[in-house]
Order: C-alpha cells, then sequence, then structure tokens
C-alpha cells in the first residue's frame, strides 16, 4: 500500500487516541500581556518534544552507562547490548529487508551526507528542488557527482512524470555516449514536505526509480514521526531519519537501507570502531583493514543514549498503533485548515492542493503582516510556539510565494502591503503529542490577531522579532 493510500485508510478510521504525554506538557510561559499560560508546542516539524516514555527508559539506563564495544566490563557488554538491540529494533520500525544496514548518524543532515560521501564515482542525481536542504545539497559536495534538479511538480502524478522524464532522457544519453546504460544513479524524495506537510508518493517514485536502474533514498525527517515506514513495502533503497523529529531529541539520526554501496565507500570518519585491523608497514606508514559492517561508518564511541532515545520511540509509536495516532492527527489538521479557512486574509501554502493527503505540518502567510510580526505575537501574547521563515527548503517557498524570498523589514511594519506577495512563511506543527488545547488555543488566536491586531510594541533585534520592552 502506497503512502498516500495509508493515510486515506487512517483517515476513515476513529480516532480513539488522547495524546501521547510528552515532556513540557505542564511548562507555565509568561506573557507580555501579564500572567502565564501552558506552553502550546507547535513546532514539531523542527523539533519534537520528548515522549516521557523515552525520557523515562533514558533515565533507567543512565546508572548503567558504560563505554561500548569491545569493554569486558559488565556494564561495557550491558551498554553494548543495549546499543546493537536498538539497531534492531530501529530495524523492525523500518521494516528493514535481512541485509539492511542501520547506522546511527547524528541526524538526517548528517545521513544524507554519509550516503552521498558513499555514491560510486560518476553516479547521476536526481533531487527535486521543492527539498528540504538536507536532501537538496549534499550530493554537490562531490566533484565527481553530477546532480539533476526537476522543477517542483504540482500533484504527485505530476511528480512521477518528471522523473520518468529526466530518467529516460539521462539513460538516452548515457546509451548515445558509449553504447551501454550501466551508470549508477540516485533519485531522493522527501516523503512529506517540511513546509506544506503533503505527503509525496513514494512508492510511484520508487517503481520509476527501479525502471530505469536508479536507486532512491527516502527522507522521512517528516514522514517517520507521523505515518509508518517501512522500507520493503515501499521498496526503496535507503532511508534517513532524525530522532529529534521522532520525540527523541539526543542528537541521534538513522541511514538504514542496501549495504553494497555502504560497505564498498571509503569510511565517513576515519578512526577507532571503523578500523577491523591496523598493520605497520616496512617502509613506513599503516595498512587499514576497515569493517563491513555498519560499524565501517560510526567510528569512534557511538552515541548510545542517542541510538536507545531513537529505538524507545520507535517502540512507543509502534505501541500505540499508527492507525489511531493518524486518524487523531487529520481530525487536529481538520481542525486547523477549516479555521485558517475562516479568515480571508491567509492563504495556505500548498503544492498539491487542498485535498492532498498531508501530516501535521501547515504553512501560510497573513496578507499585511510580517511573518516574524505575527508569529512574535503568538508567543509572547498567547503562548503559543511556532515557525516563521524560508523553513531550510528556500527554493520549495519560493515557489509557493511566487517570488524570490528575501529578508523581511522591520517586524513591527508589514513586509507588503495588502494584496503583495509576502516574503517569508509562517509554519504551525504538531503530532502525537499535541492536545486539542493546544491547536484551538492557535486557531482562536490567528482569528484575534487579523482582526484586533497585536497588543503589544514588537522591535528587531538580533534579526529576531521581539516584544519592545523599552
Amino acid at each position: 500500500m502506497s503512502v498516500t493510500a495509508a493515510a486515506s485508510a487512517a483517515s476513515a478510521a476513529s480516532a480513539t487516541t488522547s495524546p501521547l504525554p510528552v515532556l513540557g506538557r505542564d511548562v507555565l510561559v509568561p506573557l507580555v500581556t501579564g500572567g502565564e499560560v501552558s506552553y502550546a508546542a507547535l513546532d514539531y516539524a523542527a523539533s519534537a518534544p520528548a515522549l516521557q516514555r523515552v525520557w523515562d527508559d533514558i533515565a533507567a539506563y543512565a546508572p548503567y552507562y558504560g563505554s561500548v564495544h569491545r569493554g569486558a566490563g559488565y556494564l561495557s557488554q550491558l551498554s553494548t547490548d543495549l546499543f546493537e538491540n536498538s539497531r534492531r529494533d530501529v530495524a523492525a520500525f523500518l521494516g528493514c529487508r535481512p541485509d539492511d544496514q542501520v547506522i546511527f548518524t547524528r541526524a538526517t543532515t548528517d545521513s544524507l551526507n554519509l550516503l552521498a560521501a558513499a555514491l560510486p564515482g560518476g553516479t547521476r542525481v536526481f533531487v527535486f528542488e521543492t527539498e528540504h536542504h538536507a536532501s537538496l545539497l549534499p550530493w554537490q559536495q562531490r566533484e565527481d557527482v553530477e546532480v539533476g534538479y526537476l522543477s517542483a511538480p504540482r500533484s504527485p502524478r505530476q511528480a512521477a512524470q518528471t522523473l520518468e522524464r529526466a530518467l529516460a532522457g539521462w539513460r538516452a544519453k548515457e546509451q548515445a555516449a558509449d553504447g551501454a546504460a550501466g551508470g549508477a544513479a540516485l533519485v531522493c524524495v522527501t516523503g512529506a514536505s517540511n513546509v506544506t506537510g503533503e505527503l509525496w508518493p513514494v512508492r510511484e517514485l520508487a517503481e520509476v526509480a527501479h525502471a530505469y536502474g536508479a536507486r532512491i533514498v527516502l527522507d522521512a525527517a517528516q514522514l517517520a514521526p507521523h505515518h509508518p515506514v517501512d522500507i520493503a513495502a515501499l521498496d526503496v533503497d535507503w532511508v534517513a531519519f532524525s530522532g529529534h523529529k521522532l520525540y527523541a531529541p539526543f542528537g541521534a539520526g538513522v541511514l538504514a537501507g542496501r549495504a553494497d554501496w555502504l560497505r564498498e565507500a571509503r569510511p565517513y570518519l576515519a578512526g577507532g570502531g571503523a578500523s577491523r585491523k591496523v598493520a605497520r608497514q616496512d617502509h613506513g606508514g599503516v595498512d587499514v583493514e576497515w569493517h563491513t559492517t555498519e560499524a565501517r561508518h560510526e567510528a569512534g564511541s557511538p552515541n548510545v543514549i542517542g541510538a536507545y532515545a531513537i529505538a524507545s520511540a520507535c517502540k512507543a509509536l509502534t505501541e500505540a498503533g499508527f492507525e489511531s495516532l493518524v486518524a487523531r492527527e487529520r481530525e487536529l489538521i481538520g481542525k486547523v485548515r477549516a479555521g485558517l479557512a475562516e479568515v480571508p486574509e491567509v492563504r495556505v501554502l500548498s503544492l498539491f492542493g487542498d485535498d492532498a493527503p498531508r501530516v501535521g505540518v501547515i504553512s501560510f502567510v497573513v496578507e499585511g503582516w510580517n511573518s516574524s510580526h505575527f508569529a512574535a505575537a503568538l508567543s509572547a501574547e498567547y503562548g503559543i510556539g511556532v515557525r516563521d521563515g524560508l523553513f531550510c527548503a528556500h527554493p520549495l517557498v519560493r515557489t509557493l510565494l511566487g517570488g524570490e524570498p528575501g529578508e523581511a523589514g522591520e517586524c513591527g511594519a508589514p513586509e507588503a502591503a495588502p494584496g503583495e506577495r509576502s516574503l517569508n512563511a509562517i509554519r504551525v506543527s504538531f503530532g502525537a503529542g499535541t492536545p486539542d488545547e493546544h491547536v484551538e488555543r492557535f486557531v482562536g488566536a490567528v482569528k484575534e490577531l487579523v482582526r484586533d491586531g497585536a497588543k503589544w510594541r514588537y522591535r528587531t533585534e538580533d534579526g529576531r522579532c521581539v516584544p519592545d520592552r523599552g
């Protein structure tokens, strides 16, 4: 079943799940207008709050923390087992194939840079310009890799058609040049947009890629926290995601998938752990035999707590049941979209249209408002945390806003006159830990700010919009 089909099926289910307990749910923040209010964390797309379950698991393990691999002591052996069991738990969460590797990294960005470093020389990479910079930029770091940037599609079908044309053209050019078609190619695609929340047709794109002998890597940073990700079912070659978006914000990430390119590549980092054997040469220098397992790209002392946190989050989401989690999230999405639709000055950004399946990530602009000013007022006057700016996806935001994004002016003044385009956008995002009250407060605050304006004055300080307390 494709990601989009799974989302449609889940939407028909009734939401029976209450918010998963997360850290920070009882934190009170001051309002510039006086008093305090519980903080409404609605910036999940940047970093989701840690699940209470994850924090409890980490706290229970902390007294037993020890060195990993090769240590003879009890705590070292226990920590090594915990680390390797975490790898297996993540593999199960992702539906990895028997020969797939699960490599622990620092985040999605680190994972995709690792894969970029492992590409065979001469690989052709195809990536949509609508990607997050973590997916858009790593490939051009390689001088021996050619990158083809694909224009923004306006429907899932158009995405598949655009990719097929690009791959067909590449193969034809290859055959015309030397009569062969054996060069390596890689397609990189997001599972869910970090700007619009829209789900991409991953399975369909994988079918197109494989039909032309290309491989495909899925950036699941925004997908994995909201929907099940099954490598085998989606038929992707690799998956990358971050722990800090999966309710485990401890500086770890994952690259999982096919082992051959990873085994053959130079280690991502050279050092202890990556090396299997180091021998002194007679004429000076050393000979190195590198590991062919995941250790090849995990040099140095690994982030055991980060890996265990990801594994704990994976188990917590699986046990909660994605079907009910998806159904409840779709109810929250419906509330936000319905509320914003009642405000004529608000324009929600979308590539695929209003009916496209999506996760809890919604970006919008407000006519006559500086986006930074609007986000600052939501925080200072309502205790609501959202994101404003270009979301590390500048080409996509440029496409959605209809022009080249730029720096906004002073936050106390509108960035554009009524009817003119906005330079930046506002993003609200939520997930399994979001209470209904948070999205209801957000919708009410948007309506009130547009109707009545901000209650406080704001100024720009170090590039950010802040309340003017002078």
